[in-house]
């Protein structure tokens, strides 16, 4: 015999069990998107480490730099990889110069120093006119100053212009060469570097 209150427990038994199957279900949906979540965040260093950081694009990216506009003399600087690098204009008579003192220089040929193969030359460089160079000093790391003034009485009579270290003395003709009985052991390092253009160059690409 069926008692009068059977269908109310039916009922509301009915309701519990739609209750618990949508709690599951919410359980279910909840706990799978937070697996996702850890999924991501565990692969994402992964992903992340096939990218280079900024800091390394910016430490060895390459640098676009003109060359139109130098006037003979004028030294013009950008920055690569955290250094100074200089790009200079020489002139007829700057560049006949360096032909000359090869005695006052302590590698004149550039035998025990950095530089590409196209630019193991007396002038140091792909276009004779244009002087790339890390503007470094290689005794202390100090950068030194274009100095011009030929026969500078705080130089020496025989100063025939270059570049001056003002931290210990170290002199570079307008090759970089390294002047004998200095602190600095070697010529100034010639980056790589390619021509786009006449008036554009990249530094940090070689030639091809």
């Amino acid at each position: 015999m069926v008692k009068a209150d059977e269908p109310a427990s039916f009922a509301a038994s009915t309701a519990a069990s739609g209750e618990d199957r949508q709690r599951r279900r919410f359980l279910l949906r909840a706990t799978g998107a937070v697996g996702g979540l850890c999924a991501l965040a565990a692969a994402y260093p992964f992903v992340a480490s096939m990218e280079p950081s900024e800091r390394a694009k910016a430490a060895g990216a390459p640098v676009e730099a003109r060359t139109g506009g130098l006037a003979v003399g004028e030294l013009r600087v950008v920055a690569w990889r955290g250094r100074p690098v200089w790009i200079l204009r020489r002139g007829p008579q700057m560049l006949e110069e360096l032909t000359r003192h090869d005695n006052l220089l302590a590698d004149p040929d550039s035998r025990a120093s950095e530089q590409p193969a196209y630019c193991h030359n007396s002038g140091r460089s792909i276009k004779p006119e244009y002087f790339v160079a890390v503007g470094v000093c290689t005794h202390l790391g100090c950068s030194p100053t274009l100095r011009l003034d030929r026969g500078s009485e705080e130089l020496g009579a025989g100063w025939p212009g270059g570049f001056f270290c003002p931290c210990h003395g170290s002199k570079f003709d307008l090759a970089g060469r390294v002047f004998k009985s200095v602190p600095a052991p070697v010529n100034l390092e010639i980056p790589p570097h390619r021509y786009l253009a006449d008036s554009t160059l990249v530094i940090g690409v070689d030639q091809a």
